[in-house]
């Protein structure tokens, strides 16, 4: 059974985020409000939890997962950062970006895209989700919480329990998030590239 941790948005109560976070580190699957939707998140260095929460968002090893980073400084240990991609990645962070980029070798392999050797790295907007990255004191595990055989992201957190409380260690509420995906752009091939056009304006990015 799903433990069930209801917050505040902009004032949350940091007992409830670090339960969680030690849910996290025991290899549970938490989902957590975002600035685009829902996401499933875990311990990025355990890899039965990495592994489960494909299995629950029912895809393979060849699907993008995504770290989500508490700042740019951060992200950058994860992926190959050149002058041009930093400065769009700082137009755009914090925010719903998802960005594709040339993973490091801080990133496990068994993260990173098998051919490509890539990663999707994000830094969020949603205050939750960044106290909780800040309690957990390093980069998060994610994917969209997309159910199978849907195309809409899930945003209600009471109906993720119903749905999920058999899956995931925990469910935190902290109110209906946007009902859109992150805007995902590839940085990897020089010009960047949208690869699905979410909630993130691309006016932003100079696109």
């Amino acid at each position: 059974m799903a433990q069930y941790f209801e917050v505040h948005p902009d004032n949350p109560h940091l007992r409830l985020l670090k339960q969680a976070v030690g849910l996290l580190e025991k290899g549970g699957i938490v989902a957590v409000p975002t600035d685009s939707s829902y996401a499933l998140v875990c311990h990025i260095d355990d890899k039965a939890a990495a592994d489960n929460l494909r299995r629950i968002r029912g895809v393979d090893d060849k699907h993008h997962l995504t770290l989500l980073c508490r700042d740019l400084s951060e992200l950058a240990n994860y992926a190959r950062v050149d002058n041009k991609q930093f400065r769009l990645l700082k137009s755009a962070t914090p925010g719903p970006y998802t960005f594709i980029l040339e993973a490091s070798k801080e990133v496990p392999r068994r993260l990173s895209h098998p051919q490509r050797k890539t990663i999707g790295l994000r830094v969020p907007d949603n205050k939750v989700l960044k106290e909780l990255l800040a309690l957990h004191n390093g980069p998060l595990l994610a994917t969209t919480l997309i159910a199978r055989g849907e195309t809409e992201p899930l945003n209600d957190a009471q109906d993720i329990r119903d749905r999920y409380e058999h899956d995931v260690a925990a469910v935190i509420d902290a109110g209906a998030c946007p009902l859109a995906p992150t805007t995902v752009v590839d940085l990897t091939s020089g010009e960047p590239v949208v690869t699905r056009q979410g909630r993130g304006d691309l006016a932003t990015l100079g696109l």
